[in-house]
């Protein structure tokens, strides 16, 4: 086999390992735990060299109306060479019509600008073992308690509004992997928050509220329910959120461009909504 012929497959449970070394070399936290719950959901693309997985791309629809692309990256060694375009050309083949969204580094702003992907909004990663949390005042009005199987249907439908694209199987996954919160208001369910293995630790997202005041105490619950456990949280509501997180001692160590691609015309969720993507809830 020449060593230079680069082949595009579908991925499978056979290329996790690969993938893994390939998330580590570019330095990011995955775990092939991680890796095979993306695999789950999506439509997953490998670069081999001849076993060995020099590049990825993950598509995951959310029905027939909406996609993301996760996790494309590409080998340093293989950089330069147009791979990272043929592997977003097979993304976006399988994502058809539908609108696409993806989150951005700096490196690959460039190749999503050409394939027709427009910025939208900023998010700010923060993470750490967060300080003991100071008493907060009571509100009797609030109610935050974990989420059972009876409470599913509501969150769903809070995470759909939020994100306008129906993420039940996603959700569900999440729940499996970790524990969900509700928080209610006069006996309505009005937000809910994730908290999940992921990483180095456990992330927290999504986090989906009507207010700021809203996602601040689901945030603050989940933090509490893990004394002394590394955490992490991306946010797109940075400019209020991120001095409370770093407060907290969640210091910010980065973030990312997101962009959106067949848009609809609705509008991202904004300060009326304060969310947190975990870890863009897939990578």
């Amino acid at each position: 086999m020449n060593p230079e012929t680069i082949d595009l497959v579908a991925f499978d449970e056979h290329h996790l390992d690969g993938a893994v070394l390939l998330s580590r070399e570019a330095g990011w936290p995955h775990r092939r735990e991680d890796w095979a719950m993306l695999l789950t959901l999506s439509h997953g693309f490998v670069a081999l060299q001849g076993d060995v997985v020099v590049g990825t791309a993950m598509l995951t629809p959310f029905g027939d109306n909406c996609a993301t692309v996760n996790m494309v990256i590409v080998a340093a060694s293989m950089r330069g060479r147009g791979l990272g375009r043929k592997l977003m050309d097979a993304a976006l083949h399988a994502c058809g019509a539908r609108e696409c969204r993806l989150t951005a580094t700096a490196d690959g702003l460039p190749l999503y600008e050409k394939l027709g992907f427009n910025a939208t909004h900023e998010i700010r990663q923060h993470q750490g073992i967060p300080a003991p949390l100071p008493a907060d005042a009571a509100n009797d009005a609030i109610e935050l308690d974990w989420v059972g199987s009876e409470n599913f249907p509501a969150v769903a439908a809070l995470d759909l509004e939020a994100q306008g694209m129906d993420r039940r199987p996603l959700l569900r996954l999440l729940a499996e992997a970790g524990r969900m919160v509700i928080l209610r208001e006069a006996g309505r369910v009005v937000g809910y928050a994730a908290l999940r293995p992921f990483g180095r630790g456990e992330v927290i997202g999504p986090v989906v509220a009507n207010t700021l005041e809203q996602a601040q105490s689901l945030m603050s619950f989940l933090i509490a329910s893990r004394p002394g456990a590394f955490l992490r949280v991306d946010t797109a509501e940075w400019p209020e959120l991120s001095p409370w997180l770093s407060a907290r001692g969640l210091v910010g160590v980065g973030g990312g461009i997101v962009m959106d691609r067949n848009a609809t015309g609705r509008q991202p969720p904004g300060p009326a909504k304060p969310f947190a993507l975990a870890s863009q809830a897939l990578g």
